[in-house]
């Protein structure tokens, strides 16, 4: 008998315990309902946001400035180098343009690629630099792309240091056989230039040995000859 009185106070205790807590909760609820139903419409504006941002805002705005972009790719492919960064015709921005006014898009982080070999290419080389170090690659072949022509640059700059670091790092940087020996080929160059002649000896017997079908090897041999006799 009194063990069954023991059992019926636990769970009559137990039945208190669970009305206390669900009254509690509740009660939390009732006090805090601002709040939570504050974050409830925080999440849902965030939510929101997000997806005006990239339906409405994002993609149209990507596809605006790449459509604008296609006549300075086009003086540039031209070599009117100029002419694409500023004005390209037809009504058309240039380079420098779509970087200004299309900051966060795909095509204006390409443009900086494109700003960075313009500028090269006129000779102007601290320009050149700046614009090619904000360009962020993807992919493959876009990190041998920017370390290649940052070496062209620095090279230019006389920045021999800079310049041979950059072109190892586009030699190891992806997979592409002929952009590796090319850039390979002129790392040895710079050696060669800067009176390194053994390690330019190295580097184009690395193109010769290490990718003898590209376009690169199939004038090595001149190359390796020059340098063994000095």
């Amino acid at each position: 008998m009194a063990r069954r009185k023991t059992n019926r106070k636990k769970a009559d205790e137990t039945l208190v315990d669970i009305v206390e807590v669900k009254d509690q909760a509740q009660g939390f609820i009732e006090k805090n309902q601002r709040m939570v139903f504050g974050l409830g419409i925080a999440l849902i504006l965030l939510l929101g946001g997000y997806l005006f941002y990239q339906n409405l805002y994002k993609g149209p705005r990507e596809k605006e400035a790449m459509e604008q972009m296609f006549k300075a790719q086009e003086q540039f492919e031209r070599d009117s180098f100029a002419l694409a960064l500023t004005n390209p015709g037809g009504g058309y921005v240039g380079f420098l343009d779509i970087i200004d006014s299309y900051g966060g898009t795909k095509a204006a982080n390409l443009a900086n690629y494109y700003a960075g070999v313009s500028y090269l290419n006129l000779g102007q080389f601290e320009a050149a630099l700046d614009y090619m170090k904000s360009f962020s690659p993807d992919g493959k072949v876009g990190p041998v792309m920017k370390f290649g022509v940052l070496g062209d640059i620095q090279s230019e700059l006389n920045q021999m240091d800079d310049a041979m670091s950059n072109y190892k790092k586009a030699i190891n940087a992806g997979d592409n056989e002929v952009l590796a020996a090319y850039y390979l080929k002129k790392l040895g160059m710079l050696y060669e230039k800067n009176g390194n002649t053994a390690d330019a000896k190295s580097s184009y017997e690395r193109v010769k040995s290490d990718f003898p079908d590209s376009p690169y090897a199939t004038d090595i041999d001149k190359y390796i000859t020059r340098v063994a006799g000095e």
